[in-house]
């Protein structure tokens, strides 16, 4: 959640083009992340969103992810979706997320001690893509924590991590609460929704008190929204547009999207344009491109780390990672451009000479560029933008540069 430039991390779903193109079944057993990192009907039944059977009055397809049945796409294609949403506006559910707020005095210490951003420096009602680290630095799950007005963090992290995010932090706040200090976690039942694209202000601003224009990317207000009392809108996504989230009280959610859809801006976009768009904008997808292996170094993520947290050094894992930010890693990640086949997940990635210096951790055909979009990790002396190297794609190498990322311009609202 990263993420957004924060661009989020936020966790997504992985889908190669020829699976896009092919049914519900081989859109569910082509999915990279989901055979991945995700359980099977066969361990444990899906859990559904309060949208579940909007979705499926609308045309969802429904797929498996991070142990929730979520619309891959709906009647228009994936590329239709993806497209609407860079000239547009898309509603996407994403309430599988998880969503907490941390109360108490000690509030701040308390997540502090178990991300690298600096939230006490947060202004109020402002957020920041931060990370979950070990103490071996690698990275446990990317976040969303916004400093609120109202006496309480806010927190968005990924669905796929859920069980293991919130485990975290109760046994954190065990080992706080005896020492003393004043903390407590809610984890929240709302539903959430992305509202992404250029149009998204013209849409949304008829239907607050707020003036849109004063809220900017990364800030987060409380506001009725068409009417709907007790809404978070915070100004974010994972698509490298303009938009916002909304946590939304779920007994309203409904109504809500059946609101927004009547605007013909509005089209509902499932996880398979939201994979394309992200992989577009630059963003990390937990599970693929981060994992609890990777350290914010190697991640090309040092951005996330405050300096005061770089100098105090009290996340975990700091004794680790700060030393790498000067020392370099053996690793980096990169984006790639290519022609030709598209490269997937696990593709290797060579030197001119033939030599693996890496693999791709997630790659799409880019609907906007017209040519494949990929990041992966190589070597770090070919880290380089600009350096020439290959993809071995069916057994065979393809030319590929390392290419600065976003590869499409994010659009993110800075007020100017």
């Amino acid at each position: 959640m990263f993420l957004q430039v924060l661009g989020c991390c936020r966790s997504g779903i992985s889908i190669g083009n020829r699976a896009l193109k092919e049914s519900p079944r081989r859109l569910k057993l082509g999915t990279a992340a989901l055979q991945q990192r995700h359980a099977s009907t066969s361990e444990a039944p899906l859990k559904q969103t309060v949208l579940f059977d909007f979705h499926r009055d609308q045309g969802g397809k429904m797929v498996g992810f991070a142990g929730w049945s979520m619309p891959v796409q709906y009647r228009d294609s994936h590329i239709v979706s993806h497209m609407h949403t860079r000239e547009h506006c898309s509603l996407f559910d994403v309430s599988h997320m998880l969503q907490t707020k941390v109360h108490g005095k000690d509030r701040i210490k308390f997540m502090e001690s178990l991300i690298v951003a600096d939230v006490a420096e947060l202004k109020d009602n402002q957020g920041s893509l931060s990370l979950f680290t070990n103490e071996m630095g690698g990275i446990m799950d990317d976040l969303i924590v916004t400093k609120t007005d109202q006496g309480y963090l806010y927190v968005v992290s990924n669905a796929g991590c859920a069980d293991k995010d919130s485990a975290h932090m109760k046994a954190r706040l065990q080992e706080f609460k005896a020492a003393g200090h004043d903390v407590d976690l809610e984890f929240l039942e709302e539903s959430l929704i992305a509202l992404q694209g250029p149009s998204m202000a013209r849409v949304l601003q008829p239907g607050v008190t707020d003036d849109l224009s004063k809220l900017t990317f990364m800030t987060s207000v409380l506001t009725p929204v068409f009417g709907i009392q007790g809404c978070r809108v915070t100004r974010c996504g994972y698509t490298g547009e303009d938009g916002v989230e909304i946590s939304v009280p779920s007994g309203s959610i409904v109504a809500l999207a059946e609101k927004l859809l009547t605007n013909a801006e509005v089209k509902l976009a499932g996880l398979g344009a939201r994979d394309s768009l992200r992989l577009e904008a630059g963003l990390c997808l937990y599970g693929n491109d981060i994992d609890e292996n990777t350290t914010p170094v190697e991640a090309s993520l040092v951005w996330t780390i405050g300096k005061r947290r770089r100098q105090q050094r009290g996340f975990p894992g700091a004794d680790i990672v700060v030393p790498q930010i000067k020392a370099k890693t053996q690793r980096k990640r990169v984006g790639l451009i290519s022609t030709g086949p598209p490269v997937r997940q696990h593709t290797p990635i060579l030197a001119p000479d033939g030599r693996v210096i890496g693999e791709i951790t997630s790659g799409c055909p880019s609907p906007c560029l017209k040519k494949n979009v990929a990041m992966g990790y190589v070597e770090a002396g070919f880290s380089k933008v600009g350096t020439a190297v290959q993809v071995e794609v069916r057994k065979k190498a393809v030319p590929a540069v390392v290419s600065k990322m976003p590869f499409v311009p994010s659009k993110y609202y800075t007020g100017q």
